[in-house]
């Protein structure tokens, strides 16, 4: 089941809130294009854990898991199949 629509959510809510969820493509690079900065990685980071009860760990810090709404569902989908980075 894809998480997607509860990960833009929280995106739009926290870092865009001029955009819809249909404005926020799935795979927006949102590191690259500074919608995200390293605060709000962490804090993306900490609602991820919280949300879906996941422990991400030091192994689990690469920016790719978390560059876009689609890399951040396949990250949570691998965290619960015990398959991460």
């Amino acid at each position: 089941m894809s998480n997607t629509a509860t990960i833009k959510k929280f995106l739009i809510e926290e870092f865009l809130p001029d955009l819809t969820e249909n404005q926020l493509a799935d795979e927006q690079d949102l590191l690259s294009s500074g919608a995200i900065d390293s605060l709000g990685l962490l804090k993306l980071i900490a609602w991820v854990e919280d949300r879906f009860g996941l422990a991400v760990d030091d192994t689990d810090l690469d920016p790719d898991n978390f560059r876009s709404a689609a890399a951040i569902d396949a990250f949570i989908v691998g965290s619960r199949q015990g398959v991460t980075s």
